[in-house]
C-alpha cells in the first residue's frame, strides 16, 4: 500500500507541474482583467473559438490530475485508518500504582498584627 501511496504522489506531482507548464505557455487572450467585468466581450465576431491544442491538453491534464487528487485522498485516508488501527490494538504496559499523598495538616491562618496608628 505504501508502493501505491508513493507512486501516486509522484505521479500527483508531475502533473502538477506539467499543468503549471502548458498554462504558462498558452498565449493570452487579452482583455485582461476588463474582460472579467463584461468589458471584452466584442472581440469575437461569431461566438467563441473552438480551442486549439494546448487548450484540449489543459483540459486533459486537469482532469488527471482532479483524478489523482482523488485518488490520492482515498489511498492516504486508507493508509490513515491502517496505521490508527495497529496502533489503538499495540498492548500498552499498565501503568504503575498511584502512591497516596501524605496527609498533611492545613495551615493556619495566622492572625494579623493590630493596626498602628502613628500621626
Amino acid at each position: 500500500m505504501t508502493f501505491l501511496l508513493y507512486l501516486t504522489i509522484v505521479l500527483f506531482i508531475i502533473t502538477c507541474i506539467l499543468l503549471m507548464l502548458i498554462v504558462l505557455i498558452q498565449k493570452g487572450r487579452g482583455g485582461g482583467l476588463a474582460s472579467a467585468f463584461g468589458g471584452g466581450g466584442g472581440n469575437t465576431a461569431f461566438g467563441a473559438k473552438t480551442g486549439d491544442v494546448l487548450t484540449w491538453a489543459t483540459s486533459i491534464v486537469f482532469g488527471v490530475f482532479l483524478l489523482l487528487a482523488v485518488l490520492l485522498n482515498l489511498i492516504a485516508e486508507s493508509a490513515n485508518n491502517r496505521y490508527t488501527r495497529n496502533v489503538n490494538t499495540v498492548q500498552t504496559s499498565t501503568p504503575a500504582p498511584r502512591t497516596p499523598l501524605p496527609n498533611v495538616p492545613p495551615a493556619t491562618p495566622s492572625p494579623m498584627p493590630p493596626p498602628t496608628n502613628n500621626p
